[in-house]
C-alpha cells in the first residue's frame, strides 16, 4: 500500500522538508491559505497555458494566406507565381473555407470529447489527468508548426493534429474547475471564480503575442513556443498541484478524524481515526471530513483510474446531471456565447488585417485588447452576480448590451485606432463576461445543486456538459463566419454574431422570470 507522504506531489513534498527545518517559519505562515491560493495560482496558470496553445492558429492564418504583391519578394524567390508567399494547401481561392475546416476540426472533436472527459475526471486522479493532457496539448500544438520544417503541405495532416489537439485539450477545464471546487466555498463564488477566469483572456493574450513574435519570420515558431509553455506548466502541475485538501492533511495530524473526543494514531489501513477538538484549529476542523460530507475517495497517491467500491457517494451520471434544474437552460446560452467568443478568438487578428492596413502582427497585437477586454467582463458579471445573486439576470443583460457594442464595431472600427480599441476593449467585456460567469461560478454552483443532497461528484459533469454545448457553438460560429465571410462579407458575419446574442437570451427567459419572481 502507498505511504502516505504518496498522497502529496514530489514538489510539495520537497518544500514541506524544507520548511521542517525552520519551525519558526512554519508558525508564521498559514498553511491552509497558502496550499488554497497556491491551487488558484497553479489552476490560472494551467487555463492560461491551455488558451495560450489555441491562440497561434488565429495568428498564423493571416500568412498562411495574404496578398503577395503587398509582400517585399526575398531575393531568392521568383515572383512570377502569384501565390508564392502563401503556403498550400491554403493557397486556393477559398481558404477562408479550408481554414474554417481547421478550427471545425479542433472544436468538434473538443465539444464532442469534453461530454466524455468530465465523466472520466470524476473518476481519476486529477492531478495525473492534467499533466498528461498538457504534455500531450503542447506535442499537438508544437506538431502544427513543424510542417513549417518539414514542409508539409497536407491538409489531412492539419485536419488530423487539430482533432489530436481538440481530444488532449479536453482535460483541462473538468480538471482545473473541480480543483478549484474543492477548495473554495460558495462565499463570493462568483467574485473569486470571475477573477480566476480572467485565465482565458490572459492565455488568449500570452498565446497572441508569442505567435505574433514569429508570424512574419517563421510561423512555425508562433507554435512550437507556446506548445513549449504548457508542456512546461504540465510539469509545475505534476509537481506543486494539490486538488484536494485531503491530499495535504494525510501527511499530517490533519487527516486524524474527530471521533468520540478520542486520539487514535495514524494508520495506513482505512479505518477512522479521532483526535480531541482542542488539538486542532478551526480552521484546520473545516478542513476535515464530516459524517455529512463525501470522504476523498482516492489520494494522488492512487492509480489514475482508481476503483470505486464502497464509496459513499456514486459519481452522477450523463442524465443525473442534466436533470439538475437550469443545466440545460445555461447550456444551452453557452452555446450561443461561445459561438460568438471563438468566432472573434480564431477570426479576429484576420478581419483587422481585412478592414485595415496594419500588419500581420500589428493586427494580431490589436486583437489582444478585445481579451483585455474580456479580464474586467468576467470580473464585473462575477461581482454583479454575487451582489444580486442572480446569475441568469447578469448573463442576459450583458448579451443584450453585446449587441450594439458589436453592431458598433462593425461599423466604426476603422475610423481611428483610438475607437477600435475602445470599441475593442467595451465589446470584449460584454461578450466574454456571460461566457465566463457560466463556465466557472454558475457551473461549481450546478454541480453542488441541492438537489443533489450533498452528492459533490457531479461537479466534473455538469462542468464538462456545460462546456461541452457551449463548445459545440464554439464550433460551429468559426465555420459560419468562414463561409459568410466567403460567400457575403463581414457585415453579415457580424449580424450572425449579433442574431447569436439574441437566441442566447431568449433561452434564459424562464431562468431570468424566476429570479426576478424570487425577489424580496
Amino acid at each position: 500500500m502507498s505511504s502516505p507522504t504518496n498522497s502529496v506531489p514530489y514538489g510539495v513534498q520537497i518544500l514541506q522538508k524544507i520548511a521542517d527545518k525552520f519551525p519558526r517559519l512554519t508558525r508564521i505562515v498559514d498553511r491552509e491559505n497558502l496550499y488554497k491560493y497556491s491551487v488558484l495560482i497553479l489552476t490560472f496558470i494551467t487555463y492560461a497555458a491551455y488558451h495560450a496553445s489555441r491562440k497561434p492558429i488565429s495568428v498564423v492564418k493571416i500568412v498562411l494566406y495574404q496578398n503577395c504583391s503587398e509582400v517585399t519578394t526575398p531575393a531568392p524567390i521568383n515572383n512570377t507565381d502569384p501565390d508564392w508567399c502563401n503556403w498550400a494547401p491554403f493557397n486556393a481561392e477559398h481558404h477562408n473555407a479550408l481554414f474554417g475546416t481547421l478550427d471545425s476540426a479542433f472544436l468538434f472533436s473538443y465539444g464532442i470529447a469534453m461530454f466524455f472527459s468530465g465523466i472520466i475526471a470524476e473518476r481519476v486522479n486529477i492531478r495525473i489527468f492534467l499533466t498528461i493532457g498538457m504534455l500531450l496539448s503542447g506535442t499537438a500544438c508544437s506538431m502544427f508548426g513543424l510542417a513549417h520544417y518539414y514542409n508539409i503541405h497536407s491538409m489531412w495532416y492539419f485536419i488530423g493534429v487539430q482533432i489530436f489537439g481538440g481530444i488532449c485539450q479536453t482535460t483541462g477545464w473538468p480538471g482545473v474547475v473541480t480543483a478549484m471546487g474543492n477548495w473554495f466555498g460558495k462565499g463570493n463564488r462568483g467574485f473569486i471564480f470571475g477573477i480566476w477566469n480572467s485565465h482565458t483572456s490572459i492565455g488568449n493574450i500570452i498565446g497572441t503575442l508569442l505567435a505574433s513574435l514569429y508570424v512574419e519570420s517563421n510561423w512555425g515558431l508562433s507554435f512550437i513556443v507556446p506548445g513549449i509553455f504548457i508542456i512546461s506548466s504540465g510539469i509545475l502541475i505534476y509537481l506543486f498541484l494539490v486538488v484536494h485538501p485531503s491530499d495535504i492533511n494525510s501527511d499530517s495530524h490533519l487527516n486524524e478524524k474527530v471521533q468520540n473526543g478520542h486520539k487514535k494514531k495514524p494508520s495506513t489501513s482505512p479505518q477512522e481515526v479521532s483526535i480531541p477538538l482542542g488539538d486542532i484549529s478551526s480552521k484546520e476542523l473545516s478542513l476535515l471530513p464530516s459524517n455529512k460530507d463525501e470522504v476523498k475517495e482516492k489520494t494522488e497517491g492512487s492509480p489514475i483510474l482508481s476503483h470505486l467500491n464502497g464509496s459513499p457517494k456514486k459519481a452522477v451520471g450523463f442524465i443525473g446531471a442534466i436533470k439538475i434544474p437550469g443545466v440545460i437552460e445555461f447550456s444551452m446560452c453557452l452555446f450561443f456565447a461561445k459561438l460568438v467568443s471563438y468566432t472573434f478568438l480564431y477570426w479576429l487578428p484576420n478581419y483587422i488585417k481585412y478592414s485595415s492596413t496594419y500588419s500581420p502582427s500589428q493586427s494580431a497585437d490589436l486583437s489582444t485588447l478585445f481579451d483585455v477586454g474580456g479580464i474586467f467582463g468576467g470580473i464585473a458579471a462575477g461581482i454583479f452576480s454575487d451582489m444580486f445573486g442572480k446569475s441568469a439576470c447578469t448573463c442576459a443583460v450583458m448579451l443584450f448590451l453585446a449587441i450594439p457594442s458589436l453592431y458598433a464595431y462593425n461599423l466604426l472600427s476603422s475610423v481611428s485606432l483610438i475607437v477600435n480599441i475602445a470599441l475593442l476593449v467595451v465589446a470584449g467585456g460584454l461578450v466574454n463576461g456571460p461566457y465566463a460567469l457560466i463556465t466557472t461560478a454558475v457551473s461549481a454552483e450546478l454541480g453542488t445543486h441541492s438537489s443533489l443532497k450533498g452528492n459533490s461528484k457531479a461537479l466534473s459533469t455538469v462542468t464538462s456538459i456545460i462546456d461541452g454545448t457551449g463548445s459545440i457553438g464554439a464550433a460551429v460560429g468559426p465555420l459560419l463566419a468562414a463561409y459568410i465571410s466567403d460567400l457575403f462579407d463581414w457585415t453579415s458575419v457580424f449580424y450572425m454574431l449579433m442574431g447569436s446574442n439574441v437566441l442566447a437570451i431568449l433561452l434564459l427567459t424562464r431562468l431570468v422570470k424566476r429570479e426576478l419572481q424570487n425577489v424580496d
